[in-house]
């Protein structure tokens, strides 16, 4: 029988001083709040625990503010996270179906995992429901909103108050009981803490109305776009392989855009986003999510207008790069005659100065041999008055 696992999580992160922690745990979990439904959406049990903190021991006002939790109750009356973690598994039983406000959750819940090397316990591909992402669509915009705007929007009365983990997980499974199941149980989300290893954990899911595909990691957006894989059209609706009538274009190497036609069911329009690989890490591996979807004329018609976008935006950055290019061979240009000029001028005022001296130096060696004459002459005279006075 299926179980539905609702669970929250608080957190705690660090300040300053801290760096070399945090990139491997930002955010270290102090509690754990969930509640256990059966497939008529019924609670049946509840599990909540307190834990000790060992990396950031001290509460991060921001968290403190909103949470109300002190450090010393946590020091208290928490319990390590690795005999909360095994408890909190334990309770959840192998067939669990998680669900969560939001992916962060999960996210942090395995780093958890991760920073203290013990067993992940969650299946590959991990699915889940995404309780934000669900009610987003059933109320018709998409839009991804607060855990208590849903409750006020809901009118589900508000017994708890909000931001601690058991409460968030009640709210969160009362506003599961507002949506239409029939409708949504097959939307799972996809986790993507762990990626497809090889070509054979590649994920692959079709829903109701589109198509979604899931990478491997690739060492670069150029080496996943060569991929024959992620690049294929195929109809979901019948498998047929399909021609491109307009191909793969993108405008900022993050989201592409391509569109098909079959035959039988008309216009495939698909979309394909590039996600790092670690966003902490320095280097440019990808893994590719690629959504598939059948359009309609209307549709097929704005991802040519797209195209054409595109088009124009690169033909006005080509234009705009080669007139700076231009322009700066052009100030190299006036740059270079500037300072052919200057050299001429500083090589002719060299030269003069050059004559200047030299002249200045006859000038005064004539001087000097005239003056030397006229002071031999009076030598002489006076020589010979005494010689003959």
């Amino acid at each position: 029988m299926r179980e539905y696992i609702v669970f929250d999580l608080e957190w705690n992160q660090g300040s300053r001083g801290k760096e070399e922690v945090a990139d491997q745990l930002p955010f270290e979990i102090f509690e754990i709040g969930a509640v256990k439904l059966n497939d008529k959406f019924e609670m049946t049990d509840q599990f909540c625990r307190l834990i000790r903190p060992q990396v950031y021991t001290k509460m991060h006002w921001m968290i403190q503010e909103v949470t109300h939790v002190e450090m010393e109750e946590l020091q208290e009356n928490g319990m390590d996270f690795v005999d909360a973690s095994r408890e909190f598994f334990d309770w959840c039983g192998p067939d669990a179906v998680f669900c969560t406000w939001g992916s962060m959750d999960l996210t942090e819940l395995q780093r958890n995992l991760d920073f203290y090397r013990m067993e992940n316990p969650f299946p590959k591909p991990l699915l889940f429901f995404d309780v934000q992402k669900l009610y987003g669509l059933a109320v018709g915009d998409g839009k991804r909103i607060s855990l208590d705007t849903a409750v006020e929007e809901s009118k589900i009365a508000k017994e708890r108050p909000f931001h601690r983990a058991m409460d968030d997980a009640w709210y969160t499974a009362q506003v599961m009981k507002t949506l239409d199941w029939e409708k949504w149980n097959a939307f799972y989300s996809v986790d993507y803490h762990r990626l497809p290893e090889d070509r054979s954990e590649e994920i692959r899911m079709t829903f109701p109305g589109y198509f979604k595909y899931v990478s491997r990691v690739f060492s670069s957006k150029e080496d996943a776009m060569k991929d024959k894989t992620v690049t294929a059209m195929n109809c979901y609706a019948c498998g047929r392989a399909l021609r491109k009538k307009i191909r793969w274009f993108t405008a900022n190497q993050k989201t592409y855009f391509a569109l098909a036609i079959c035959p039988e069911h008309g216009y495939l329009k698909g979309k394909i986003r590039m996600k790092k690989a670690d966003k902490k890490s320095e280097e440019e591996q990808v893994f590719v999510i690629k959504t598939l979807k059948l359009t309609d004329e209307a549709g097929a018609e704005l991802i040519g207008q797209r195209r054409d976008e595109m088009r124009k935006k690169r033909a006005k950055r080509n234009r705009a790069k080669k007139k700076k290019e231009k322009e700066f061979e052009q100030g190299i240009y006036r740059v270079s005659e500037n300072a052919t000029s200057v050299a001429c001028a500083i090589s002719t005022a060299y030269k003069n100065s050059g004559k200047t001296n030299t002249n200045s130096a006859e000038a005064g060696t004539n001087h000097k041999t005239r003056s030397g004459n006229y002071n031999g002459k009076k030598r002489r005279a006076s020589s010979k008055k005494r010689k003959f006075g």
